[in-house]
């Protein structure tokens, strides 16, 4: 070697070396970035750290080390924060897109149909006022005490009490046409 060779260039930063010495700065720029996120796109500090780690050593193994690691960072975790609030404004929970209401179904909305079928039955087999009253509050408009009672040219005080009797009525009569489930587990 001469004095007029040129000098060898120094060997570059191992990555090891660069990541140990920008973890710090890494690891607080995606706290800040991620804290100032005031626009509801909740942006995770794990998320933005592990994207920038990723840049930086796809750089390393292309162009080398940054010129200004420190301005490199701060620059990285910015565009990746921006990234990422940007993919969370166009993304849709799965739950909305095509999941299907399971009130909604064919078979649930047969069974309700079928379960309200029967209880108009059992409604208009009630005895006497009952099963005027009972109808009057099943009614579609959703009548207050004081609309049934006028209808029906009761007292509106004594709705009450008719009500829980036709009720109790109703129950048995339900009862009576219903299978009891039977018994689980062990018999004693």
């Amino acid at each position: 070697m001469t004095l007029l060779d040129p000098a060898p260039a120094a060997p570059a930063p191992a990555p090891v070396t660069f990541v140990r010495a920008l973890y710090p700065l890494v690891s607080a720029e995606a706290r800040a970035e991620a804290a100032a996120s005031v626009t509801g796109a909740a942006v995770e500090p794990a998320d933005l750290e592990q994207a920038v780690w990723l840049r930086l050593l796809e750089r390393l193994a292309g162009q080398g080390p940054p010129v200004d690691p420190a301005r490199w960072v701060r620059d990285a975790v910015r565009a990746e924060a921006r990234r990422a609030r940007r993919t969370t404004r166009h993304e849709r929970p799965y739950r909305d897109e095509t999941a299907a209401d399971p009130a909604g179904c064919p078979e649930r909305l047969a069974l309700g149909a079928d379960e309200r079928r029967a209880l108009r039955a059992a409604v208009d087999r009630l005895p006497g006022r009952c099963a005027r009253l009972m109808a009057a509050m099943l009614a579609p408009g959703d009548p207050t005490y004081r609309e049934i009672a006028g209808k029906l040219g009761m007292s509106q005080g004594s709705l009450g009490p008719i009500r829980s009797r036709c009720l109790g009525c109703l129950r048995r009569m339900l009862a009576a046409e219903v299978a009891a489930p039977e018994l689980r587990g062990k018999e004693r």
